[in-house]
C-alpha cells in the first residue's frame, strides 16, 4: 500500500513539473513580443531561479570538485544552450513548434548511440526515430516547402542537439554513492548558466521599463512582472524540483512519458493563451512526433550507463527525463 502511495504521489507530481514547464513558453512569448530579447528573457529566467536554488547550491557544495565536467555540461548546455535557443526560436515560430522539434532529441540520442558510439540499438528504438522524423515532417508542413520560418526551426533544433550533448556529457553523473545529487546538479547549471547567459545576454543593456508594464496575451493585457514571476517561479524551481522528485518515485523512463505530455500542456496553452492554431496534419504530426519520443526513450539499451538507460541526463538519477527541456 504504502508503495502504491509513493508511486500515485510522484505520478501527481510528474505531471505537476509537465504542466510547469508546458506554461514557459505561453508566458515568455508576450515578454518577447513587448520588446523584451528573448535572451534577456533567458538570463532573467535562468538567474532568478539560480538566486532562489542558492541555498540549495551551498548545501551541494562537494560537487564542485566532484563532478565539474557534469556542472559544466549542465550549465552550459542543458540550462544556457537549450534555453537560449528554445526562446529565440519562440520569435519566430509558435510555441507548440518549437517544442516538437526539440523533441527530436531522445531519437538524436540514439542515432548518437548507433553511429557514433556504435552500439547496438532496438529494432522498436529505430521505429520510434523513424517515427518522430516522420511527425516532424508533418508538423513543420514540409510538403509546402516549410510553412514556418527557417530560422526560427533552425534554432529549435539546436535546442534540440544542446539537449542531446548533454545526454552524452551525462555519462560523468557516476553510480551508486559516486552518484550526483540531481537536484544539486540542477542549482549549479542554473549558476553556470546565469553567469554564461550574463556574458551573452549583456543584461545591463536591457529594456528594463517593459517589465514594469504589461504585455499582450492575444488580447488581454498581462502585468510583464506576473509573466516573469511565472517564469522564474512555475515553469523553472517548481518544475525542476517536481520533477526531480517524481523521478526518485517513479523510475526516470515512466518519469519520462509523462514528462512528454508537456509538449501537449504547451501547445495547448498556446492555443488558448495565445491564439496559435494548428492545421489538423500538425496535430497528427505532433501525437506521431510524442509517439516516437516515448518508443525511442522506452526502447533504450538497458545496460548502458548515463542518459541511455536512465531517460534523461542527470545519469544515475535521470533528472532531465523529469524535466525535459531543462529547457523549457
Amino acid at each position: 500500500m504504502h508503495a502504491s502511495q509513493g508511486r500515485s504521489a510522484g505520478l501527481g507530481l510528474a505531471l505537476v513539473s509537465a504542466f510547469a514547464f508546458g506554461g514557459s513558453g505561453v508566458a515568455a512569448k508576450p515578454l518577447i513580443e513587448a520588446g523584451l530579447d528573448p535572451l534577456h528573457v533567458v538570463w532573467l529566467r535562468v538567474t532568478g531561479a539560480a538566486l532562489m536554488m542558492l541555498p540549495v547550491a551551498w548545501r551541494h557544495r562537494g560537487l564542485v570538485l566532484r563532478k565539474p565536467a557534469l556542472l559544466a555540461g549542465f550549465g552550459l548546455l542543458a540550462v544556457a544552450g537549450v534555453q537560449a535557443c528554445y526562446f529565440a526560436s519562440l520569435s519566430r515560430i509558435p510555441v507548440g513548434v518549437a517544442l516538437l522539434v526539440e523533441y527530436l532529441a531522445p531519437a538524436l540520442v540514439l542515432g548518437w548511440v548507433r553511429f557514433v558510439q556504435r552500439r547496438p540499438v532496438t529494432r522498436a528504438a529505430a521505429v520510434g526515430v523513424v517515427l518522430a522524423a516522420g511527425g516532424l515532417a508533418c508538423v513543420v508542413e514540409i510538403w509546402s516547402g516549410l510553412s514556418f520560418d527557417a530560422l526560427g526551426l533552425l534554432l529549435a533544433l539546436g535546442a534540440a542537439c544542446c539537449q542531446v550533448g548533454y545526454f552524452v556529457l551525462s555519462d560523468q553523473g557516476g553510480e551508486g554513492d559516486d552518484a550526483a545529487d540531481p537536484i544539486g546538479v540542477i542549482a549549479y547549471g542554473l549558476l553556470i548558466g546565469a553567469l554564461v547567459l550574463t556574458v551573452l545576454a549583456r543584461p545591463w543593456g536591457m529594456k528594463w521599463a517593459v517589465l514594469g508594464g504589461s504585455a499582450d496575451m492575444n488580447g488581454t493585457t498581462v502585468p510583464a512582472a506576473l509573466l516573469l514571476g511565472w517564469i522564474v517561479l512555475i515553469a523553472t524551481v517548481l518544475a525542476y524540483v517536481t520533477g526531480v522528485t517524481s523521478v526518485r518515485r517513479l523510475s526516470p523512463q515512466v518519469a519520462g512519458v509523462v514528462a512528454c505530455l508537456e509538449a501537449v500542456i504547451a501547445t495547448v496553452f498556446a492555443w488558448v493563451l495565445l491564439g496559435e492554431h494548428l492545421a489538423a496534419p500538425q496535430i497528427v504530426g505532433g501525437v506521431v512526433v510524442l509517439c516516437g519520443a516515448f518508443i525511442a526513450q522506452l526502447s533504450a539499451p538497458k545496460a548502458a550507463s548515463g542518459p541511455v538507460a536512465s531517460g534523461g541526463p542527470g545519469s544515475a538519477e535521470g533528472e532531465l527525463a523529469a524535466g525535459r527541456s531543462a529547457a523549457q
